[in-house]
Parts: structure tokens; sequence; C-alpha cells
């Protein structure tokens, strides 16, 4: 089949990069990416994208209005497509059978009832959420209906975006996942999805495997990754009471061609859209099918990622000698990682949460996400303030809680942010990325994650 007209329903982080780099790689094929919230949609067609992500401004400015078309969802996006790519939300249900832990594919199901209301002819239809193992069954079942002379193909290709370099990841990935049905059609179908990668990805990263194999990849892929931070981040601990130095252990293992330096930088532990998500669908899905110890074990990856947050918060509370009620606590990032706006499962909201419980006074700082931390914390009792500069945020504070390893933090003069504070001044550096022995001479008592803390005496 021939590609001329490409949808994406869902114009969240995955679906507006992925399609601006299509565009931007394909002028030859008319790209649109609809959403049903038309908020959304004018703010990829003005000039503050909803997405912060490093290139993309420059992506879509080079395309938009020209092969790349942002609008709210219609019957006649659907019906003009040759090839839909679904990217919507798929949460961890908070409802009803697996409850916490399995995926919901609610917006998925409706999204296919869309595609089965309003396209005409042959539409291959393309999972790019992140979907639980044999979703494409049960999508197929509901696209393909008896007496429906009109042709679907579902194929399976996961995201492996990293936010903070994703342009950099969709121009020159590592590989391109494409899972595809056992049928003539069904390879048909991947071929014409391989063609449109084949405009800038080399053929040998091209990957066709069998659609359940490519469902499950993406689940294991965040899974491990996930599970070497968790890894790492249980030496911590252990680390900060014999006085060896995490940072260091991990260099020397890392050198091991075995294991490798990646996913090995240890912290107050990891956050966005998909590691917590996919590892308890993961274990979920493992329970479904009797493999009770196999879900344990993975569940006991995102365990340690609470604790770790946990211990980071009760580390600053007994540190400021058993109480943060009404002291100032500056907040430096807010995004779950650096070079993105998102916030989704940070553990910064975490850790604001528990220290407004503890009374504290929050000044939160962030270069790109301020109006997203506004919003995760809307309701939650308790005093916070929003200061886009970090030395007003850090002015009359008693301690500094380093929560996201911006570089724009690694070059402050803090000389002058403990100038303005309040004495003894504090610094938690739950990402271990600021120099101690420096901070401690300047007067600071510094507890670095993974270390022994400098205190001053």
């Amino acid at each position: 089949m021939k590609v001329e007209n490409i949808l994406c329903m869902g114009a969240g982080y995955v679906g507006g990069p992925t399609m601006a780099v299509i565009a931007d790689r394909c002028p030859g094929l008319r790209v649109t990416v609809c959403d049903i919230d038309a908020g959304r949609i004018a703010q990829w067609n003005s000039d503050r994208l909803p997405v912060y992500e490093p290139g993309l401004e420059e992506v879509v400015r080079r395309t938009r209005g020209r092969n790349l078309f942002f609008q709210v969802l219609s019957p006649e996006a659907i019906a003009q497509a040759d090839l839909i790519f679904v990217s919507v939300n798929t949460p961890t249900k908070t409802y009803g059978e697996g409850a916490g832990m399995a995926a919901d594919l609610r917006y998925w199901d409706s999204s296919a009832r869309e595609i089965l209301a309003h396209a005409t002819g042959e539409t291959v239809v393309v999972e790019k959420s992140t979907v639980p193992v044999r979703t494409a069954e049960a999508i197929a079942r509901i696209l393909r209906t008896d007496g429906d002379d009109r042709r679907f193909q579902i194929l399976s290709t996961p995201e492996f975006l990293a936010e903070g370099t994703a342009i950099r990841d969709l121009e020159q990935p590592d590989r391109v996942l494409i899972g595809e049905e056992p049928t003539p059609d069904g390879r048909a179908a991947a071929e014409a999805l391989k063609a449109v990668y084949a405009h800038w990805v080399p053929p040998e990263k091209i990957l066709l495997t069998n659609v359940w194999s490519s469902e499950l990849s993406k689940l294991v892929a965040d899974a491990l990754l996930a599970q070497r931070i968790s890894s790492i981040n249980a030496v911590t601990a252990l680390c900060e009471q014999t006085q060896a130095d995490v940072g260091e252990i991990a260099r020397a293992v890392g050198m091991d061609a075995r294991i490798g330096p990646r996913f090995l930088e240890a912290g107050i532990g990891f956050g966005g859209s998909c590691f917590r998500k996919d590892i308890l669908n993961l274990a979920y899905i493992c329970e479904q099918y009797g493999l009770t110890p196999e879900a344990a074990y993975w569940k006991s990856v995102v365990d340690m990622n609470d604790h770790q947050i946990s211990r980071f918060v009760s580390l600053v509370v007994d540190s400021q000698f058993g109480t943060v009620a009404g002291k100032r606590i500056a907040v430096f990032g807010f995004a779950f990682k650096p070079h993105t706006n998102d916030t989704r499962d940070s553990p910064a909201i975490a850790v604001c949460r528990r220290l407004l419980e503890e009374r504290a006074s929050l000044a939160v700082t962030d270069p790109q996400a301020l109006d997203n931390a506004r919003r995760d914390l809307e309701g939650i009792e308790g005093e916070a303030v929003f200061e886009p500069d970090p030395y007003r945020a850090a002015e009359g504070a008693h301690a500094i809680v380093l929560i996201t390893h911006w570089p724009e933090y690694r070059e402050l003069d803090y000389r002058r942010v403990y100038a303005s504070m309040q004495r003894p001044a504090f610094i938690f550096d739950g990402r271990a990325c600021l120099d101690p022995e420096e901070l401690h001479e300047i007067g600071f008592n510094v507890y670095p994650i993974g270390s022994a803390p400098r205190v001053r005496r």
C-alpha cells in the first residue's frame, strides 16, 4: 500500500514531537496531529508549544503549515488517513479490576471506535501508546466487525524516547521497532510503515517482529532501565553510612563492559510518565498469568524508588533538628528530569507534598516547569510560592532541596546564595551533582545523596 496521509491521534509528549520529525524528514507526506483538547491544539499552533523539548520548536517551525498540521480531531481527518498513529494516554487504572497496577485503556478503546466510525477503505492503525501485550488483538476485534468490507491492519511501533533528548532520539534512533500481524496483509502494512521511517533511518535499525513481542518490548525496556536506577539508589544509604561515594562506585562498576555506565547515576528516584506505570503494568500482567514471584520482583523496583524518595525527605526533616515547620525550603527543580517541562510522576511532587505536610513553607523554582508545578501542587494544604529565579527562591531559606539536576543549578554563584539564606544553611543534593567540598567551604551543611554529609560544627 502507498502512504500519503498520516494522522496521529494524541498531541502529547510523544505524538507531537514524533509527527514533527516525520513531517520534517518526509516532506512528501501530509501529517496531521489531532487531539480532542482544543486548548492543546491552539498551543501547538502558537509560538509557545505545550511541550518543551530541545530542538522541537525549530522542527515545528520548519514544517507547520507546509506538511504538518495541528487540528481538533474530526471525522474528516480520520477518513482521509492511510495510516493512523494512536498516541493517547494509557495511565495506571485508579478504579475497578487492576486498580493501581493495570493500564487504563479507555482512551485507546474510544480511539479505536472513532476509527471504526469514520475510517474509509484500507487503513493501517499503529499502536504508538505503551500498551499491555496482546492489546492489538483487542483492537482488531473492535475494528474487524462482521459484514464490514473495510480492511484494517494493526501494527505496534512503541516509542523509546528519552525526554530532554527526544528530537535527537527520533532523528538518530537506536532502533525503530515494528510489530506486525503474521499475515501477508500484516507484512505489507509493516513494509509501508518501514518505508516511512526509511526516509532517514538506516534499514538495519528498523526491526520487524511479531506484534506481541513489540508490545512487550516497551514494557521490558522501561523495566530494565528503572531497575538499574533502583539498583544504584539501593547503594546510596550504605555509602552515606560507610564513607563510600556512590559516584565513585558507579564509575568503577560502569567501566565493566558487561555493565556499562548508563543509568547508574544515583539520585532521589526516577519519575516521568513511563517507568512506574510500565513496571506496574508488567507486574500486573505477570500476576494475571499466575507468575507471582516474577510480579513481586518487578514491583520491588517501584518499592525501592518510593523508599528512596521517603528516605530523602526524612533526611531533610531529621537534619533540620527534627522539624521544618515554619521554615522556608527552596526546591530547586520540579520537572522529573532536565530539559523537559514534564512533571508527571516527578519525585518533586512527593517531596513537596511531604514537606508541606510537615508545615514547611516552599519556594519552588524550575526553568521550564513552573506552570505544571502549580497544577501538581494545587489543592495541597500549605504555603508554596513559585519563583522562576533560583536566587530569589533561596532568599531567607533555611535549606535548599535540589531535585532536578538542571545545568543552571551547577552554574549558580553559591556564595551569593549562601549570603541570602538563614543560618545554619543546608543543601540537600538529591542528584549528587554539586561539589560538596566547595559548598562546605562556603559555609553550607551539605547532604549529597550517596556520600557522607559535610556538616559544619
